[in-house]
């Protein structure tokens, strides 16, 4: 039975980002059938930041109105609005609308932002819905919002989504009797990217999207209602107590932390000296919440917002097999990274800022050669290509393993504690993305590399 518990916080996991991870990477399929191309991924970026006003609803409610809540019917709302966008994504998402005399994508970008509304919210219910289940449940939902990354990235790849294959521009103009849409244009005697077609539609991959949101809609109408898990549930009163449930609650908390971090109990007020702040169960002092609140910011800043969108930049130099398996192996850390933290759960604060600063390194590596791009270190050789993707492999893997140790800290220190963990991942998320856009996408300071045509001084 606790297997069966395993595996439904698993699936339900994996429905927290699945839309929008599955929505960048069939990205270079949809693109050219629509009237915004590569500006795309700009406008999913803003819409992305401005569907933050679900968590800022849930985050408001929880501060002035706490204990009034209850995350299961925003669950069951936001799991089905994405049942159904997903769906409707499937037959929609390359109609056009004429607007101000030109014609605009209006059906994928309303039915992209609400998407993210459903995946945004997820950040600050999901989370906080957990605390009904017991703590070792938590890492095997981190699994799960980890696969939701890596389901789509592998369906994708089957797919054969951004296969390119290098032709002589002259020998494929030939070929063809004209260049392909989907090719670049080089001149006689260049290598020509030529992108193949695709092994299933877009459509069928959206309705594959909207199948993993049923499943995670059934596996949390089973985490409710299911008697195998029921007898898995904590104390049934969770919502309905108030402040005696909250410290039943915060106590429970503290019998699974290790042996050496409770407090002494060897007279009858220790109990109130062990509280260092008014945080949660009062465990960690002002000055530690901060350091963890300010690392957990950090830390999604940079794995949700701040290098995936340079990761083209930072891969594609090293060419095509380089990028899909950098973007590969980085999905799979991810899950990797929480089965580590199930059987590793070291808590200690030293180790998550050891850990946040070995990360951010591998990080800065990552940033520095996109931006050299288009010709980053040891651009022509096999050295480059295999530091890159174990730079990204690295920079996932240590900073998943951050992220899911300060949720399972988060989790002792309650229900709010959880709200607020959800909350400064969007604003961390929020902060990266939103210094990222007019870099990238403004500005234009990063270049990118050809496949097949990348030409650097040695």
């Amino acid at each position: 039975m606790t297997f069966l518990t395993h595996v439904l916080a698993c699936l339900f996991g994996m429905g927290s980002w699945v839309a929008i991870n599955g929505i960048w990477v069939e990205l270079p399929l949809i693109v050219p059938e629509i009237p915004e191309g590569w500006y795309l991924p700009s406008y999913l970026t803003v819409l992305i930041q401005m569907a933050n006003v679900g968590p800022l609803f849930v985050t408001l409610m929880h501060r002035f109105r706490p204990g009034k809540l209850d995350e299961r019917p925003i669950i069951y709302s936001i799991v089905g609005l994405g049942v159904v966008a997903t769906f409707l994504l499937a037959f929609f998402w390359k109609h056009t609308v004429l607007l101000a005399g030109a014609t605009h994508s209006v059906p994928l970008l309303v039915l992209c932002f609400l998407l993210s509304v459903v995946d945004c919210t997820s950040s600050v219910t999901f989370l906080p819905f957990m605390m009904r289940l017991g703590p070792q449940y938590l890492t095997t939902y981190f699994v799960g919002e980890g696969v939701s990354g890596l389901v789509p990235a592998i369906v994708a790849l089957v797919q054969g989504v951004g296969v390119v294959h290098c032709r002589n521009a002259t020998v494929a103009s030939l070929a063809n009797g004209t260049l392909g849409v989907n090719s670049t244009v080089g001149a006689s005697g260049e290598l020509q990217a030529q992108y193949q077609p695709a092994n299933f539609s877009a459509q069928v991959f959206f309705l594959f999207l909207s199948a993993m949101m049923v499943v995670c809609l059934a596996a949390f109408l089973l985490l409710n209602h299911h008697p195998a898990v029921a007898r898995e549930k904590k104390c049934e009163q969770y919502f309905n107590g108030g402040l005696a449930e909250e410290k039943s609650d915060q106590a429970l908390s503290l019998s699974h932390r290790p042996q050496e971090e409770k407090p002494m109990i060897s007279s009858p007020d220790s109990h109130r000296r062990a509280r260092r702040s008014s945080f949660g169960t009062g465990f960690y002092s002002g000055p530690e919440l901060a350091f963890i609140f300010v690392v957990l910011a950090w830390v999604n800043a940079l794995t949700n917002a701040v290098l995936p969108s340079v990761q083209s930049y930072s891969c594609l130099p090293y060419g095509n097999q380089a990028y899909h398996l950098a973007a590969t192996m980085a999905a799979v850390a991810n899950p990797v990274a929480c089965f580590i933290a199930m059987f590793l759960p070291l808590r200690s604060l030293v180790l998550i800022g050891l850990l946040t600063i070995v990360g951010t390194g591998f990080g800065t590596y990552i940033m520095a050669m996109a931006t050299l791009s288009p010709c980053p270190l040891l651009v022509h050789s096999a050295s480059g290509t295999t530091l890159i993707v174990i730079a990204w492999v690295l920079f996932v893997l240590t900073l998943s393993y951050v992220k899911v140790i300060i949720g399972v800290i988060l989790r002792d220190e309650g229900h709010s504690a959880l709200v607020w963990c959800g909350a400064v991942v969007q604003l961390g998320s929020m902060l990266g993305a939103l210094s990222m856009f007019p870099l990238v996408s403004v500005y234009g300071l990063f270049k990118s590399g050809d496949p097949c045509n990348t030409k650097c001084t040695k």
